[in-house]
């Protein structure tokens, strides 16, 4: 991913009003990004532990989600799979769920996915961080279509909320 910058990110955004990401909390280390390693630029809202915040390139251009997450339930360790990355955590995995764009999203219609809690799929694919014993299960396919996945599963995501 090409580096971005917070007005950048701020005009991405395809789920929210203008105010709403003027408003929203964009991380101040945008320069120590490792954004050769990321196929996309993903945090959580340290005020606001339920937020979450998820910008690609896609269509020429950065695209934005904002995303909202219900709060871990104390002593939560189903293991689950991530919907983008493929990789199971235990407890590390949560449902994550944008209003779709539109008129859809003004009138309560939502898509979810279940996703790395700390939004760092690139990182698990590439090997970079590990999310624990089995995480990553033995797979044939090379790193660059592991990769070629990811965005994929990303991709189509967005579609569902932008449709």
């Amino acid at each position: 991913m090409n580096p971005i910058t917070e007005r950048d990110i701020r005009a991405a955004f395809v789920n929210c009003t203008k105010g709403e990401a003027r408003r929203l909390y964009v991380p101040r280390d945008l320069a120590e990004r490792p954004w050769d390693d990321l196929d996309y630029l993903g945090w959580r809202d340290p005020r606001a532990p339920d937020r979450a915040y998820l910008v690609a390139e896609l269509d020429g251009g950065p695209r934005a989600l904002a995303l909202r997450s219900p709060a871990p339930t104390p002593g939560e360790t189903r293991r689950a799979m991530c919907s983008l990355c493929v990789t199971t955590h235990t407890g590390g995995v949560r449902l994550m769920v944008a209003a779709k764009a539109g008129k859809a999203g003004k009138q309560g219609d939502s898509v979810g996915i279940h996703v790395c809690g700390d939004l760092a799929c690139s990182l698990y694919v590439r090997g970079k961080k590990d999310a624990g014993p089995g995480a990553r299960s033995y797979e044939t396919i090379t790193l660059a279509e592991k990769i070629q996945r990811t965005t994929a599963n990303l991709a189509a995501f967005f579609t569902k909320v932008t449709s």
